[in-house]
């Protein structure tokens, strides 16, 4: 029944991309000899067959218990839809066999009611011939659904030497993004203790010098308070730099605990929605916090944020991480914060998507996988 569904929502699929493949090949038609122009009309043909592939890839596996990986190529996309619709009529053909099949195969039951039946043998002969196209059909059904899942591997699924190949190119800009990653942060760190940490510091030395060569015991009394107030000061901002640089909570207590304390931390109120059955390995845990930690600083400070949810979840070996705000939007995702938490979540081969359109609101989503 399932692959029925399927095949059902595939012939309607195949209608869509058949008319979108003669509007591309018309398309294209007059540009064929013009490269400025053809790369001009292939980018949307590119983006719509893209989301075409993946609706399919979505009902292959739904419907069809086909699991493919995400695509990659546009070319890849536009050669599928282009080569799917054919096989996508075909199963409108075998579907429409199966309800031929049944209805003569059930012949026998409601004739009687339709007609006045003369010769029984021709009724039983029916149904029996009903029965046997059902039974190809049936076949067919299950052939076609198998061609299906042969077809979006052929065409969709790079062969092993192109995976390979983008894997090294991945693996090549992961490398360079974590380095680069590294020095922004070593320039943050330094910054935030020259900015705060030593300030205070040197603002310390001064009030105990001058309490040191004061004479008057009541003056040297107050600066010495100044100092004592001033070394507190110091020390929360030396432990907002090092909360910054790697929470101990998140290995004392786990991920959860540690979004909490973000939580408790920010001005302003933040609901945290926890749906992991486990503890995620290290490596996924740590670029998890720093990414709600980042969205939730950008949704404060710029955003203008009055409430923040943080959702955390697991689903098909990924673990997914959103916050979203009701600020004001416009965030850039190629600013410096978010630009970070992308290169972050690229080193684990995972995916940092930001949706935040004028006048908000801003939504944050973190794919990483888990092993």
């Amino acid at each position: 029944m399932r692959c029925a569904v399927g095949l059902i929502l595939g012939s309607a699929a195949a209608v869509v991309e058949l008319a979108f493949t003669l509007l591309a090949g018309l398309a294209l038609l007059p540009v064929v000899a013009w490269p400025n122009g053809r790369r001009a009309i292939l980018r949307p043909l590119y983006a719509g067959a893209r989301r075409l592939a993946e609706w399919e890839r979505a009902r292959l596996r739904i419907w069809l218990s086909v699991r493919l990986p995400p695509v990659h190529e546009d070319a890849r996309a536009l050669r599928y839809v282009a080569c799917r619709s054919p096989l996508g009529l075909l199963g409108a053909v075998v579907i429409l066999a199966v309800a031929v099949g049944f209805a003569y195969s059930t012949l026998w039951m409601y004739a009687w009611l339709l007609t006045d039946v003369r010769h029984p043998g021709s009724i039983v002969a029916s149904s029996l011939a009903g029965m046997f196209l059902l039974f190809l059909a049936a076949q067919g059904v299950y052939g076609v659904a198998k061609l299906e899942g042969k077809l979006a591997r052929r065409l969709l699924v790079p062969r092993h030497e192109e995976d390979l190949e983008r894997r090294i190119a991945e693996l090549s800009a992961s490398r360079a993004a974590v380095v680069d990653a590294v020095h922004d942060e070593r320039r943050r760190i330094e910054r935030d203790l020259h900015d705060g940490v030593q300030q205070r510091l040197v603002a310390l030395g001064m009030l105990l010098g001058r309490a040191r060569r004061s004479e008057d015991p009541d003056r040297a009394d107050r600066l010495l308070r100044q100092a004592h107030e001033e070394s507190r000061r110091a020390l929360d901002d030396l432990r907002e730099v090092a909360w910054r640089i790697y929470p101990t909570t998140l290995d004392e207590a786990g991920l959860r605990a540690a979004l909490e304390t973000v939580a408790e931390r920010a001005s302003v109120p933040v609901r945290v929605r926890y749906d992991l059955a486990e503890e995620p390995e290290r490596a996924v845990a740590t670029v998890a916090y720093f990414v709600v930690c980042e969205a939730v600083t950008n949704a404060v400070k710029h955003a203008g944020a009055s409430r923040i949810l943080v959702g955390v979840g697991a689903e098909e070996g990924m673990v997914y991480v959103c916050v979203e705000d009701d600020g004001r939007g416009g965030a850039n995702a190629s600013g410096s914060g978010l630009f970070g938490l992308a290169r972050r979540v690229n080193a684990l081969d995972g995916c940092l998507k930001v949706v935040s359109p004028v006048g908000g609101p801003t939504r944050v989503t973190a794919e990483l996988p888990c092993a």
